[in-house]
């Protein structure tokens, strides 16, 4: 390699990391990272794929892809299979590989969906960073069908320093959710050593306020706050449930039943299926969850529910019925609630799906699907 080839690359490569080094946004740093990658080295088009641990892959950037793959939303590139994903999967794709032809590129051609530019091969490359696997990126440009050593080591240097930083990202977002665990659990400390106990002292001089007074009025002047300071302990103690749940570390059909019984509930649970929840959707499950038995109490004036738990090795589904008085629901139209809005946000966040059933004097019932 010679001086001048040696230093393009290293300023390529210091591009790139600065701009690695800029954000926490995945998508947004990979979608730069892309561009910035094809315009230095005059290759046309470009995408990278996230995948999981379970093989499942998800379109994460691209650039200039031909009319076959963008169009119908990039549907070519959102489904199905192909050889590069088929050699990340099966352990054989390692490092920056010439792939010969683009199995989705043939595809397309096959059924003669539209405009390929003339691309018909890429260069694949893994992204990772020690022994830890993220995803692909792939590379080509019209009627090239091969890339050089050279320009493959460009490739695997630029696609080590996106691993690097995608597990950077990845390690902070993980210290955040452990710091926000642990002021959750100071505040409910807090409240609970606070706020709970002067409630608690309001209730007993209520009381005691209540038995010596000699007039009808001032005892039930007593009486009345003696009610609003237990109403206002029992909101105290579903706030602090809320904040640190007690249970979760047994599971969250467990924390559920617990929390429900806190409320006054008769819960009856089913669970099926065994395997590992991601901390993200056992929170997310657990706010739902807590949000609908809530409602149960307050809104559907239920004694009783029911909790259904399903695991599956792709997906979690949880339902949770009541035989309460139910409200008329239309599903064309807005959902009516503050509670029903933010659970399926939360829902819908990790991609799952959010089902709500409910009819006048019939209960309600609601069905959370999550992927795995």
């Amino acid at each position: 390699m010679s001086a001048a080839a040696g230093y393009e690359e290293i300023s390529i490569l210091k591009e790139i990391a600065e701009l690695l080094n800029e954000g926490t946004d995945i998508r947004d740093i990979l979608s730069g990272v892309l561009k910035k990658l094809l315009h230095v080295t005059g290759l046309q088009t470009g995408w990278i794929f996230l995948m999981d641990e379970n093989g499942m892959y998800q379109l994460a950037a691209d650039k200039a892809l031909p009319p076959a793959l963008a169009q119908d939303g990039k549907r070519r590139m959102c489904q199905g299979k192909c050889w590069c994903v088929n050699k990340y999967n099966n352990g054989q794709l390692n490092k920056a590989t010439n792939i010969m032809e683009c199995k989705r590129i043939e595809d397309a051609i096959e059924e003669n969906a539209g405009e390929t530019c003339g691309l018909t091969h890429h260069a694949t490359v893994p992204l990772r960073a020690g022994a830890e696997r993220f995803g692909i990126l792939n590379v080509g440009s019209p009627y090239k069908t091969h890339f050089e050593k050279n320009e493959l080591a460009l490739l695997e240097a630029v696609a080590y320093q996106i691993g690097t930083a995608l597990k950077r990202i990845k390690l902070t977002q993980r210290e955040q959710e452990t710091a926000l665990v642990a002021e959750r659990n100071r505040l409910a400390r807090d409240l609970h050593d606070s706020v709970n106990q002067l409630l608690f002292s309001l209730s007993l001089t209520a009381r005691a306020g209540e038995e010596m007074a000699k007039t009808d009025d001032v005892k039930q002047t007593f009486g009345y706050i003696q009610d609003l300071a237990q109403e206002a302990l029992g909101e105290m103690r579903a706030l602090i449930w809320q904040l640190r749940p007690h249970g979760l570390e047994n599971g969250i059909v467990s924390a559920l039943r617990s929390y429900a019984e806190m409320l006054g509930l008769s819960i009856e649970t089913k669970v099926t299926g065994a395997a590992s929840i991601p901390g993200s959707v056992e929170e997310a499950l657990w706010r739902i969850g807590q949000e609908a038995l809530a409602n149960c109490k307050k809104h559907a004036q239920a004694t009783a529910v029911q909790l259904f738990f399903q695991m599956s090795s792709d997906k979690v589904l949880l339902v949770i019925k009541d035989g309460g008085c139910g409200f008329h629901y239309d599903e064309n139209l807005e959902i009516p609630s503050l509670g029903l809005k933010s659970m399926k946000t939360r829902t819908e966040a990790l991609n799952g799906t959010f089902h709500l059933k409910s009819k006048t004097d019939s209960g309600t019932e609601i069905k959370i699907e999550i992927p795995l």
